[in-house]
């Protein structure tokens, strides 16, 4: 008996060894992935993340439905991406429906042995692409009730979850665009008022709010914007003019690296922190008849990212706290088993040397949603887009009186 307590012992600390390393580095097994992305190779792309997909032990499931709908979105293969992130969108609720045994798990080891379950904002871009995706289908109903579902998600957060976020400004202003395509104009105005309160810095993208305003009614509002904004054209359309709205969306999002935090006096624990993979520079758009114009940044979602995990890591400390509780008991137990103070000591130094943290997170999604605005004769235009090494262009058909989007991805 006497050997067999050590041996025991010994097994236990293995086991927990082995459960401590079991989970995949999902970020390192699709840097490639992300190259071939990145250059605009989306066949590459797709085909890595099938290999990904039949290797993974399905605790990345969400990550490969959110990348695999990013590829399939920045390809223009609308349809398919609406499909993948729906299947997205359905597995990140019943992920929220948390199991008991999963988190245990992560209190004995790391977060990393959970399924992932993707951020807050995360789950809110997987409406705000299939917005964009069912415009460029234009079908705006489809693309409006996911804009909707988005400005509800907020409010509950903020309102009965009480977390500290805002609404997203290019949902807003996204609104504001289909609204104003189906002639919906009280509507338009108020989801573009919306998104200048979240994005003050708007520029000439306010101008429908001052033509709005005006055709609307609203004249103590015109005053208002007339004096914020002097000098901007605003004119109703012409009989023949349409416009062009090209949402681009611009860089490569932040990405998560560990840091310290002080968990008590005499402990640090690592938690993620997001860390900026690029700023995106200077994008502009023009099409054939005139010189380019300048795109807006209306949303940065480097910045969102950090508010939302910066909100997280109070509840992130709380569980590191009752993590090294619970493994201070195992390895009291490992110990008591062995009948050794040593064994017990060396299992507690494992179990924290695992508690590695969490570092996935959606890497194809854009770092900013940039938009420009253009006023054009109906008929087939080539619109052209321009960023720091990178250029696009694409032939679209304005129509008079409607608002026709374009989306283009950019990587700096």
């Amino acid at each position: 008996m006497s050997r067999a307590r050590p041996q025991a012992g010994g097994l236990l600390l293995m086991a927990l060894v082995l459960l401590s390393g079991c989970a995949g580095d999902y970020v390192a097994r699709t840097r490639s992935l992300r190259g071939a992305y990145e250059s605009g190779d989306y066949g590459r792309a797709l085909s890595e993340l099938d290999a990904v997909e039949q290797q993974g032990s399905g605790k990345d499931s969400l990550l490969v439905l959110l990348d695999r709908g990013m590829v399939l979105h920045s390809a223009g293969r609308w349809k398919e991406s609406i499909e993948v992130l729906a299947r997205a969108d359905r597995l990140a609720a019943e992920l929220d429906a948390v199991s008991v045994s999963e988190e245990a798990g992560a209190l004995i080891t790391n977060e990393r042995q959970r399924a992932y379950r993707g951020e807050d904002f995360e789950k809110l871009m997987i409406s705000v692409l299939q917005a964009l995706n069912y415009a460029q289908l234009e079908q705006d109903e489809e693309a409006l009730v996911e804009v909707r579902r988005v400005n509800e998600r907020l409010r509950k957060m903020v309102v009965e979850e009480k977390k500290p976020y805002e609404q997203l400004a290019i949902a807003r202003y996204l609104g504001g665009v289909l609204y104003e395509d189906q002639r919906d104009w009280d509507a338009a105005y108020i989801d573009y008022e919306n998104a200048l309160r979240l994005a003050p810095g708007l520029g000439e993208l306010a101008e429908p709010l001052l033509r709005l305003a005006r055709r609307t009614g609203r004249q103590d509002e015109y005053e208002r914007l007339l004096a914020r904004f002097p000098g901007l054209p605003h004119a109703p359309l012409g009989p023949d003019e349409g416009q062009l709205v090209v949402i681009v969306e611009a860089g490569r999002s932040p990405e998560k690296e560990p840091a310290d935090r002080r968990l008590n006096s005499h402990e640090l624990i690592q938690v993620p922190v997001y860390r900026d993979r690029s700023r995106p520079g200077l994008v502009r758009v023009g099409v054939e008849s005139g010189p380019p114009m300048r795109a807006v940044t209306v949303t940065s979602l480097a910045d969102v990212a950090e508010v939302h995990l910066e909100d997280r890591l109070g509840r992130m400390l709380a569980k590191q706290v009752a993590g090294v509780g619970v493994k201070a008991g195992l390895a009291a137990g490992a110990g008591a088993l062995a009948r050794s103070e040593a064994v017990g000591a060396l299992t507690f130094l494992v179990l924290n040397a695992a508690n590695q943290p969490d570092l996935r997170s959606w890497l194809s999604l854009p770092a900013e949603f940039q938009v420009a605005r253009l006023r054009l004769p109906a008929g087939v235009h080539t619109v052209r887009v321009e960023g720091p090494g990178w250029r696009a262009s694409q032939q679209v058909e304005v129509k008079p009186g409607r608002v026709r989007l374009v989306v283009v991805r950019g990587y700096d």
